[in-house]
């Protein structure tokens, strides 16, 4: 068991919740970033197991108005919203003093990590982008309609709630009003992954909901030879519950591979 420090960090004006442990000087911090309706408690133990294997550091947080983080302060997101958590994340890893990151990100957080690492590459050592979507496609939407149509007729919402308490209304409809506003279709990030200079393990389920395999066609290309292909059998928008061993062992294997 890591001892972690957890504390709600003031970035930018906000209070942030941050879960950290730094006991291994000179080695590389994994820094976990949660979905469009994630946070910290969900990873349940993926970052404890991954950097007990790695022998890494290790910082998770919940990204303002997720989880024990403060709320929104509108659900109204501009186009450019993961560019501005981006920055977001720059700031806190200055804050915190990390210079050598490893971005675990996943959904919405693993296209966060692909923008950090071509915008600020003097922070970030290399990415693991999990189900990560570079621009919008059709079965992104229907994957997201079909979320509000459980949200309304399921438990989806009381199941939120766990996490994130009276933030949930705000935390979900800010996602799925986003996506499916009509200006929001010409989000791409794209022109972005020529600039990414580090090593990128590219991750998603053949089975994901949300994305076709041209997501991660197109990040290979945009990255180059830096990115490494890991399309996982059967597996749908989360991989590393769905398919938990062989999503832990390819990322385990990319992270102590960068110090062969």
């Amino acid at each position: 068991m890591i001892h972690t420090t957890e504390t709600l960090l003031n970035t930018g004006g906000v209070h942030l919740y941050t879960k950290y442990s730094f006991p291994l000087p000179g080695r590389p911090v994994l820094v976990f970033l949660h979905d469009s309706l994630g946070c910290t408690q969900l990873w349940r133990d993926l970052p404890e197991r991954l950097v007990e294997e790695t022998q890494c550091n290790v910082l998770v947080y919940d990204r303002l108005g997720y989880g024990k983080s403060d709320p929104l302060p509108s659900r109204h997101r501009a186009i450019d919203y993961l560019e501005r958590e981006a920055a977001v994340l720059n700031d806190l890893l200055q804050q915190l003093h990390i210079a050598d990151a490893i971005l675990f990100g996943h959904s919405d957080g693993a296209s966060i990590s692909l923008i950090a690492a071509a915008l600020y590459p003097e922070r970030v050592r290399a990415v693991v982008s999990e189900a990560a979507h570079i621009f919008v496609e059709d079965i992104t939407l229907r994957g997201i309609l079909h979320n509000v149509d459980l949200y309304e007729r399921t438990d989806l919402k009381q199941r939120l709630e766990r996490y994130h308490g009276d933030k949930t209304e705000d935390v979900f409809r800010s996602w799925a009003d986003t996506w499916t506003r009509a200006d929001f279709r010409s989000w791409n990030i794209e022109h972005l992954l020529p600039r990414i200079q580090c090593p990128v393990l590219v991750m998603q389920g053949d089975a994901d909901e949300f994305g076709t395999l041209a997501q991660v066609e197109g990040i290979l290309k945009g990255v180059g030879e830096k990115a490494e292909r890991c399309v996982i059998p059967g597996a749908g928008h989360t991989p590393h519950k769905e398919a938990a061993k062989l999503a832990f062992e390819r990322s385990a294997a990319f992270v102590k591979g960068l110090s062969d």
